[in-house]
């Protein structure tokens, strides 16, 4: 029996990851499993060797807090790996942990096939990562095709499969009677699949609600969550006094909310391809501590944090970052454009004409279980 070792790093590779091996799941029930996973892969009947929270990290500051967590995490995974003797090791995001854990088992096991899935933004910064990665990688995943020429360069195998935030869902519908009202316009808020996003992130968002319950009372606020940060989303929602929050982790109903949101605000991150491709306008909020801003700042070569303002090279999708990330610059944008339909019009358009450029034109996770399978059979 033929075996893969599947390693993520935080939730939202958890979910990619699970698309792919539901994909294989499909067709070939002679692969036997083992990882790092979450609650996606959980649901596939895949074991994680121990909890992902245990490795989410975020920021350099708590990443060199942890330092001596992390490395002893790293080990410990590698030894599991070598333990479990998969003939692919399928890494997925996270590069700061999964990379260092792919790099120490090729070492030790250069006969495990290597796959990576979402290559690390060398586009951002440290462009010169390319050509390490070249000594223990067999093949690198690529979720947009202007990745490639990196690659290419370095002749590192490489296959675009396209992001899967861009595909059609055949979702089951779901009834929201209970949770959409038809006297209240739907707001969707993302605050981030990490915990110390979202702890940074969630009282400058429960602030802003308040700013709009104010003047206006015809709106309906929903937190999109993972199942990992649910409880403490409803928590701090509890304590906040306020009647028109819902917080959702259903991946259904989460997508029927958004489809309905009138606006949306969102984390920076690949969450707003989704929002993109829902048709839904929206602003991009982000802040993180002053050190790892600092450090960001010297370090990157691009102007923006969304990818899709990253791709034109122009503010298509306002992003208010730092400072500018706070109750009041939030409230400010988000009427400005609901009191301006021109506006949304022109970024929903300026959106949908990018996504075109840069969808595959198959399923990505048939693309990826395709590349899985071909180092399986060789």
């Amino acid at each position: 029996m033929k075996k893969i070792f599947v390693l993520t790093g935080e939730p939202s590779g958890d979910k990619l990851a699970s698309t792919v091996i539901a994909k294989l799941k499909q067709s070939h029930l002679d692969i036997e499993y083992l990882c790092v996973g979450g609650s996606h892969l959980n649901s596939l009947g895949i074991k994680s060797i121990y909890d992902l929270k245990e490795v989410t990290y975020i920021g350099f500051t708590s990443v060199l807090l942890n330092i001596f967590k992390i490395k002893k995490k790293i080990n410990e995974t590698v030894d599991k790996i070598i333990e479990f003797e998969p003939d692919i090791l399928f890494s997925i995001d996270s590069p700061d942990f999964t990379l260092r854990v792919v790099e120490k088992v090729k070492k030790i096991r250069p006969n495990i096939k290597t796959i990576h899935f979402v290559a690390p933004q060398v586009w951002v910064w440290r462009e010169g990562r390319v050509k390490k990665f070249k000594k223990f990688l067999d093949h690198i995943l690529l979720l947009f095709n202007f990745e490639k020429k990196y690659f290419d360069k370095e002749s590192i195998n490489n296959t675009f499969v396209g992001h899967p935030l861009l595909e059609k869902k055949n979702k089951a519908k779901t009834d929201l009677s209970n949770l959409i009202r038809k006297d209240k316009k739907i707001i969707s808020l993302f605050a981030g699949s990490r915990s110390s996003e979202t702890s940074i992130l969630l009282p400058i968002l429960i602030d802003f609600i308040k700013l709009m319950n104010d003047k206006h009372n015809d709106y309906l606020f929903v937190f999109h969550s993972t199942k990992e940060n649910k409880n403490y989303i409803n928590g701090i929602v509890k304590t906040s006094n306020l009647d028109n929050v819902e917080v959702v982790s259903d991946e259904n109903i989460k997508f029927q909310i958004l489809s309905n949101s009138v606006f949306a605000v969102s984390k920076s991150g690949t969450v707003s391809l989704e929002i993109c491709n829902a048709k839904v306008p929206s602003i991009i909020i982000y802040k993180m501590n002053f050190l790892n801003f600092i450090i960001v700042k010297f370090l990157v070569k691009i102007k923006y944090a969304n990818i899709i303002n990253i791709i034109n090279n122009k503010e298509v999708i306002p992003e208010l970052i730092q400072n500018e990330c706070n109750s009041k610059e939030i409230y400010k944008s988000v009427v400005y454009f609901l009191k301006n339909p021109s506006l949304i019009d022109k970024q929903i358009n300026d959106c949908c004409n990018t996504l075109d450029e840069i969808r595959s034109k198959s399923s990505s996770a048939d693309e990826a279980s395709s590349v899985l399978l071909h180092y399986l059979a060789s």
